[in-house]
């Protein structure tokens, strides 16, 4: 299993891939207007996992990444690619 940034419209998702090569989204952040949008998925209500008005990419990174959303699929001891894998069509 992998966890990797995929491309998007305006922005990037968090995805985690299983052996099949099935993704399953667990974040993501978006570009707007007012700054940079994030969340981290959850399998409950916890609005503590979004946050609007990030000053940067990175910064909102950091946010998703900061809840190790993988650990909803089982998925421990892994390393975030470095590389954004590009958009699917």
């Amino acid at each position: 299993m992998s966890v990797f940034w995929r491309e998007v419209k305006r922005g990037q998702n968090l995805v985690v891939d299983d052996v099949d090569g099935r993704e399953e989204i667990i974040g993501g952040y978006r570009e707007n207007k007012s700054g940079v949008d994030a969340y981290a998925r959850t399998m409950g209500y916890e609005p503590e996992r979004s946050q609007k008005g990030f000053s940067s990419v990175e910064v909102a990174k950091s946010f998703v990444e900061s809840f190790s959303p993988w650990d909803l699929f089982g998925v421990r001891d892994v390393t975030v690619e470095s590389e954004a894998r590009p958009k699917l069509d």
